[in-house]
């Protein structure tokens, strides 16, 4: 069973400070940069193999709900938030993040290793072959049936990797529903508290009682990880906010978008090699 020394809870700290700095300087979430990061450090604290990557993923939920819960209310003091698209979104983003937790807990770490880096190509190339002028103008109603299937869309993906919906989510509201920016940014925040709540429970679950979880964990979730990094995370994401302004937004980006593409290869590649 692994167990924390001093100098690992400092590796956690300046994890921490290093993805929440990336987070803030790219503004994209902190779980596509944690999860990379979680599965080398949690193997080198000797963490097993056989749950090592479910403990990432369910950790990085646990550390995304504070920052989407913050996001969540700013835009609803901006007025971005609408009740009504949420609680749509809301039923089909649980449903979504229920199964996407069961499913993530049955399936095996190499698998589900391998999936993660295919994830993270994907998301690379769409960075590379996205618009960067989306539509300002649209509409806010849609139908109960489409809404819940994009929530349950956002909710699956969140709970099943680990990390922020919002990646399928946003597309989604503003190219398939039509939906404003600022809408679709208010909605997919509050989206992503329920995903995170729905996912990291599920998580916590589907690991209970586990002999060879380490230390300070419940289920899949360790709260001291949490403890540790939340913190750092919140305050570097700060500061790499105000730095980004000081260089160009979408070469940075680009270049993140390099670097996904490499660690996602990575991760394929090792998973061919141990299969």
């Amino acid at each position: 069973m692994a167990e924390f020394s001093f100098s690992i809870l400092i590796i956690l700290a300046l994890i921490g400070c290093f993805a929440g700095f990336l987070a803030g300087l790219l503004g994209l979430g902190g779980g596509i940069i944690y999860i990379p990061l979680f599965l080398w450090a949690f193997e080198l604290f000797g963490v097993s193999p056989d749950i090592l990557v479910h403990v990432a993923f369910g950790t990085s939920l646990a550390i995304i709900l504070p920052t989407a819960l913050s996001s969540s209310l700013v835009h609803l003091r901006n007025g971005h938030l609408h009740w009504h698209l949420v609680f749509r979104l809301a039923i089909g983003s649980a449903l979504g993040a229920l199964a996407g937790a069961k499913i993530a807990a049955a399936t095996p770490g190499l698998w589900l290793k391998a999936l993660f880096g295919l994830m993270l190509v994907a998301i690379a190339l769409r960075i590379f072959l996205s618009h960067p002028h989306l539509p300002e103008k649209g509409h806010e109603s849609s139908s109960a049936g489409s809404l819940i299937l994009v929530g349950l869309a956002g909710g699956f993906f969140a709970a099943f990797f680990g990390v922020s919906g919002a990646v399928v989510v946003l597309p989604l509201m503003i190219l398939a529903l039509k939906h404003p920016m600022h809408t679709a940014i208010g909605s997919s925040s509050a989206l992503m508290v329920i995903s995170c709540l729905t996912g990291m429970a599920g998580y916590m679950f589907h690991g209970w009682g586990n002999a060879a979880l380490p230390s300070f964990s419940l289920g899949y979730v360790n709260y001291l990880v949490v403890a540790v990094c939340a913190p750092s995370t919140t305050l570097f994401a700060r500061l790499g906010a105000q730095v980004a302004h000081r260089f160009s937004h979408d070469r940075l980006v680009k270049v993140f978008a390099v670097v996904l593409i490499l660690v996602g290869l990575r991760m394929l590649a090792t998973t061919l090699f141990f299969s």
